[in-house]
């Protein structure tokens, strides 16, 4: 007999009758054991950030990394899900900055790392309780009682064996280089999190007098949309194969190139004479500001392949300490190094009309302080993309930093080769989103100057210098010039204090204060999972690579990314061989759903109204997956009155008559 329905009973409620009756049978679990021993299909969970509460655009991965296990498992495939949480980083830290009213890095250390970590600890476990439930409630099976969690000890001790796999191939170095910066959380950021955080702004752009030191009666005329770098001028950069000229305009004389004469002119002028670049090349000019001074020759003409007659004058305003090919430029010509702001984004004392301010709120300040005193030709305005940090949303400083780096661009050619093994859906983003991401791929900034992280396990001697990575922590144990204890937390603060004795001059050795980038946490899962290589070798072996993830488009240079680049690092293959890009859940007004903008939709608030059959269904079917869909409960609403009611209708009519005519399918000749 098929049983009657009861048409009284809600959606919701039968959901929560079949979820019981799930639990109480071990369902999930039957389905796994009654396949052992068949061919595995492979399933990555990606971990989500628990630092907050889940919104109703998170059901949409969860749901699609559920149907296609479903549907391997009726195939008869073996498909363990082992979830995951992802614990470390920003996006926890500053949950808890907002909790305890901090704005900055100082007062986390005022307050205590230890006390700070704990809170981060308990906050990743209060959220996954939450995301717990929804994943229950939406019927996603997977394995929560055996999950990862990427601040376990075991986890962090396969991450730091990565590193120290990364580091004995001589793909870490620590460099000074020019980074993106992020003056509010205190740290520089990686170009795939750069990536996540770019906005359509506008800003100042202006054209800058730079008189001659010889003839201060001529100038040359610069192009920035950056007025707050010029009190770390120390150079203008041509083209050395541009044609520059002299013009008179008005009562003055500038030089510029003759290829951008109308676009950077208002109004008439005539041309004096034409300027090849090499006379140029070595004339010295006076600087707008000389708050700090240069400690070697500075202030002239250099030639620079990157100047470009597109935008501007064909004269570019060189400041080392805030631009990558500035900064080269400073290698090449020995340029000093002005640094006239310090960590927070803020000019320093020597700055002193306006020390202490943010360096982007200075900006009109700094115009209005060039036209008083005649170095502002002419100020516009330009609407282009700006990055912004990705958690905090302060606009990025590209500023010049220490960082420690992974040689990415020396295995660019192994990246493309690995993608190219990849079966991606939607295909374009295999040569587009993610082909070119690649094609144009930047040494990783894989060091953070922050707190809740898994700690760079980089020990270096204050005496002579040398440095010791450190794969694990029987080594560490082995290696510590005091025992470690036996519930010993690799965390910040208490590894800080293990001190090593240096295998090369016996001075003392300390660790680097910085954590590792989250993204390398995330990415580090098809190993650190399982606790490899100290143990679970097999269940690696069988479960690498995965056959199938599925994350929105914004992963393409997050996780997909990252497990990408580790896997080609460690073993030069590809971590997955089929990935399901899903597009963005927007918001009813079309605009990305996100808590920053305030439309994220509470799915209790859908799942207790229509239920979770109802929504699964509304974001399989509202659009391709790789496409954006818009979401209301509105829209849930209709999926129960088109599809869900009319379903139910006709199974209510088929079991009623089936049982009438006591139908028994198990009996039925084909």
């Amino acid at each position: 007999m098929f049983k009657a329905v009861d048409s009284k009973v809600s959606f919701p409620e039968l959901e929560e009758r079949t979820l019981a009756f799930w639990d109480k049978n071990h369902i999930f679990e039957r389905s796994l054991k009654e396949r052992e021993g068949g061919p595995y299909f492979v399933f990555y969970e990606g971990p989500p950030t628990a630092n907050g509460l889940p919104g109703v655009h998170h059901v949409l991965a969860r749901v699609f990394k559920d149907i296609f296990p479903r549907y391997k498992t009726m195939q008869g495939y073996y498909v363990p899900r082992k979830s995951g949480w992802d614990c470390h980083g920003l996006p926890v830290e500053l949950e808890i900055e907002k909790q305890l009213g901090f704005h900055d890095k100082q007062a986390i250390e005022d307050y205590g790392i230890a006390k700070f970590n704990e809170k981060c600890r308990q906050s990743v476990k209060a959220y996954v309780e939450q995301w717990q439930r929804m994943t229950d409630r939406i019927g996603f099976w997977v394995d929560m009682d055996n999950a990862y969690w990427t601040m376990s000890n075991d986890y962090i001790e396969s991450v730091w064996w990565i590193m120290r796999r990364i580091w004995e191939s001589g793909m870490l170095y620590r460099g000074h280089k020019v980074v993106p910066y992020c003056p509010r959380c205190g740290t520089p950021l990686s170009s795939h999190e750069v990536a996540q955080g770019y906005a359509e702004v506008e800003d100042p752009s202006i054209y800058v007098r730079f008189p001659l030191e010889e003839d201060p009666s001529v100038a040359f005329l610069a192009w920035t949309t950056t007025p707050w770098t010029l009190p770390g001028n120390v150079a203008l950069a041509i083209h050395p194969d541009l044609e520059y000229v002299l013009v008179q305009h008005g009562n003055e004389k500038l030089i510029l190139a003759k290829a951008l004469l109308d676009k950077a002119l208002v109004g008439q002028y005539e041309i004096l004479r034409s300027i090849p670049a090499k006379e140029l090349i070595g004339k010295k000019y006076q600087p707008p500001y000389d708050f700090v001074k240069p400690d070697r020759p500075a202030h002239y003409v250099v030639a620079a392949d990157y100047v470009t007659a597109e935008d501007g004058t064909g004269i570019v305003h060189t400041a080392p300490a805030f631009g990558e090919d500035d900064m080269i430029t400073a290698g090449k010509y020995d340029l000093p190094v002005l640094q006239p702001v310090d960590l927070t984004g803020r000019f320093t004392p020597a700055v002193g009309p306006w020390a202490g301010m943010f360096v982007k709120d200075a900006d009109p300040r700094i115009i209005k302080d060039l036209e008083d005193r005649g170095m502002l030709y002419r100020v516009a305005k330009i609407v282009h993309t700006y990055p912004f940090c990705w958690r905090c949303d302060t606009p990025l400083l590209y500023y010049a930093r220490a960082s420690w780096f992974i040689s990415m661009s020396r295995i660019r050619d192994k990246l493309i080769k690995n993608n190219e093994k990849i079966n991606w859906y939607p295909s374009h983003i295999k040569e587009g989103r993610f082909g070119n991401w690649l094609e144009g791929i930047q040494d990783w900034a894989v060091s953070r100057e922050r707190f809740w992280g898994t700690p760079l396990p980089m020990w270096i001697c204050q005496s002579c210098g040398a440095e010791e990575m450190i794969g694990s922590f029987s080594e560490l144990s082995s290696r510590a010039n005091t025992p470690l204890p036996e519930d010993f937390d690799p965390h910040r603060p208490f590894v800080d204090e293990i001190e090593l004795t240096c295998k090369s001059c016996g001075g003392v050795m300390k660790r680097v204060e910085e954590v590792l980038d989250c993204w390398f946490d995330s990415g580090s899962m098809p190993v650190a999972q399982w606790h490899y290589p100290f143990e679970h070798a097999d269940d690696f072996k069988h479960r690498f690579p995965a056959d199938f993830i599925s994350e929105a488009v914004d992963q393409t240079r997050g996780w997909f990314y990252s497990l990408h680049a580790i896997a080609t690092l460690l073993f030069d293959e590809p971590t997955f061989l089929n990935c399901v890009v899903l597009g963005l859940v927007l918001g009813e007004n079309g605009e990305r759903m996100s808590k920053s903008r305030g439309n994220v939709v509470d799915p209790w608030s859908v799942l207790d109204v229509h239920g979770a059959d109802a929504l699964r269904w509304y974001l399989y079917t509202a659009s391709p997956p790789g496409n954006a869909r818009r979401f209301s409960v509105d829209l849930v609403g209709e999926v129960v009155r088109k599809f869900m009611l009319t379903l139910w209708n006709t199974y209510s009519f088929f079991v009623t008559y089936a049982n009438i005519d006591k139908f028994d399918p198990a009996q039925r000749k084909v």
